[in-house]
């Protein structure tokens, strides 16, 4: 048994897609602006990995996720033929990543979970975004880590190493629980246990073989709850 299960957060929790993609319509329709508000949100994930690798290079400062986002919206709109966007409008839009909506079997399983282990989410997200999902979303979380504590992103060791110190806990008595293979395939290689959670809708019909299992990992399954009756909760 792991002492504790840390969890990624954007599309293993919580449903970024569906979340954004709503923000978005709701913030054009009351501008009164037409676009197409699914791709901008899947433009705006896409720009994600390579803004936070610019970060890992070293090729800029530490930079919260947070700014990355409003660098990348900019950006975003401006290609789509929208704004510019004053300061507002994109705090506004930024501080969607703060509000998406949970998965229907997250906050159930998270409780079950937390009666045989230490949980909390171990996510590109720093930890005033994490605050906000949980508080939005009911996550009972026995610890809370972001990754301004670390001041790196995923997949650098820091992250997954530095969250195992902050326990106490050796990484083999860690489980990272995650819909992403890579995420797991860094875990497992400092040395943590894995647990995949498919989520086959977190890129709509994109998604693919992305929600299927590409590793060994220690426990494979397609809900919060069903990873909390495996580890006997």
């Amino acid at each position: 048994m792991p002492r504790a299960v840390l969890f990624d957060v954007f599309g293993t929790l919580v449903d970024w897609r569906g979340s954004v993609i709503a923000g978005l319509s709701a913030f054009g329709a009351s501008r009164g602006i037409v676009a197409d508000w699914p791709e901008i949100a899947d433009s705006w994930r896409r720009a994600y990995r390579p803004s936070m690798d610019r970060v890992r290079r070293g090729a800029v400062p530490w930079t919260l996720l947070d700014d990355l986002h409003r660098d990348a919206l900019m950006e975003i709109t401006r290609r789509h033929g929208i704004g510019p966007l004053d300061d507002d409008d994109c705090e506004q839009l930024v501080r969607l990543w703060h509000r998406l909506a949970a998965w229907p079997d997250v906050a159930t399983g998270l409780r079950r979970l937390k009666d045989v282990a230490v949980i909390g989410p171990l996510s590109n997200g720093h930890l005033a975004l994490q605050v906000a999902l949980a508080r939005r979303n009911g996550f009972p979380w026995d610890v809370t880590f972001g990754s301004d504590m670390f001041r790196h992103y995923k997949p650098d060791a820091e992250v997954y190493l530095g969250a195992c110190d902050f326990l106490g806990l050796a990484p083999d008595d860690v489980m990272l629980a995650a819909a992403h293979n890579d995420d797991l395939a860094a875990a497992a290689s400092f040395g943590l246990r894995t647990a995949f959670i498919s989520r086959p809708a977190e890129f709509g019909a994109a998604t693919g073989d992305r929600a299927r299992a590409s590793g060994a990992w220690d426990i494979v399954v397609d809900s919060v709850g069903a990873l909390a009756e495996a580890l006997g909760g």
